[in-house]
């Protein structure tokens, strides 16, 4: 069974055979349908039904004249929008029946790597061979198990805009590092060498998450899990239709990268608002856009 099916509001499953009366609705009630060629003269059948805005659980495998065989599902959250276009590339999965999308996003600081969800369309493209001519985007989500909502760190507009200015000379800086620039280079080391220093002094009198703002990092052994805490952007609760549990939708700014998160009502610590912060582990999936 799905570990993350309790981010969507099904906390209340805890066997397989549960999982599979929801997964059988899925297939003759879906929401949505995408198809695309398979192999060996099969077609490459991927549906989705939403359970709540935004939010549902998709399935795929394929279809041939034994009928339509599941190769897998999972749990989904769709995003509100774009969220980056940096060097953005589809790598296929050991498992060989999914895909992750990887992104050398400098605002970030570590490679993004993501559960690919829209697994037909991008199918379709690389057949139509037009994958490789066109640019692509993606719009990044992730469902969280367990968090906590935190108060914000108070700051006037003077450190709002110095901070702004920081981070937009940083992010050029990052860029040039990325072409070669020794003097980026250099001037990267000796910040992040202050950087460390002045984290060091401060926390002998203060607490970490008066002196961290946001952050974003791998989590576990898996790549596409991460531990991150960010700014509650937006603020939205949804009730699952089929258990009528309720989960929260929040749009966070993390290291200056936008994306939604969806988390069941039970597993937040916290009353999330906006202005506040949230803290906690996700699994990170991306909708794949091609421009």
């Amino acid at each position: 069974m799905h570990s993350y099916l309790r981010a969507i509001g099904f906390g209340a499953i805890s066997k397989e055979a549960e999982a599979e009366k929801i997964l059988d609705e899925t297939f003759y009630d879906f929401t949505k349908r995408e198809i695309a060629k398979g192999e060996n003269n099969t077609a490459f059948i991927q549906m989705c039904k939403e359970y709540a805005p935004n939010m549902g659980i998709m399935i795929y495998g394929n279809l041939d004249e034994n009928g339509f065989h599941r190769q897998h599902y999972f749990p989904y959250l769709t995003g509100a929008q774009v969220s980056t276009k940096d060097e953005l590339t589809i790598e296929k999965r050991v498992d060989g029946i999914s895909y992750a999308g990887v992104c050398e996003d400098g605002r970030v600081g570590v490679s993004i790597i993501f559960y690919v969800q829209n697994i037909a369309q991008y199918q379709r493209e690389t057949f139509l061979d037009s994958v490789f001519r066109k640019s692509m985007s993606a719009t990044l989500s992730g469902l969280s198990t367990g968090g906590m909502v935190l108060l914000p760190v108070k700051k006037d507009m003077d450190q709002i805009s110095r901070q702004q200015k920081s981070t937009a000379k940083r992010n050029q800086l990052l860029s040039a590092a990325k072409n070669g620039d020794e003097e980026a280079i250099e001037s990267l080391t000796i910040e992040d060498m202050d950087l460390y220093s002045m984290i060091s002094r401060r926390m002998y009198t203060e607490d970490v998450y008066s002196i961290i703002d946001t952050f974003f990092m791998p989590y576990g052994i898996e790549c596409d899990q991460y531990q991150i805490m960010g700014n509650i952007r937006q603020c939205e609760s949804v009730v699952n239709t089929a258990t009528d549990e309720k989960v929260y939708q929040l749009g966070l700014e993390c290291n200056d990268l936008c994306f939604d998160i969806c988390i069941n009502e039970k597993d937040l610590l916290g009353e999330p608002e906006v202005g506040r912060r949230f803290k906690g582990n996700i699994w990170l999936q991306g909708h794949v856009n091609f421009e």
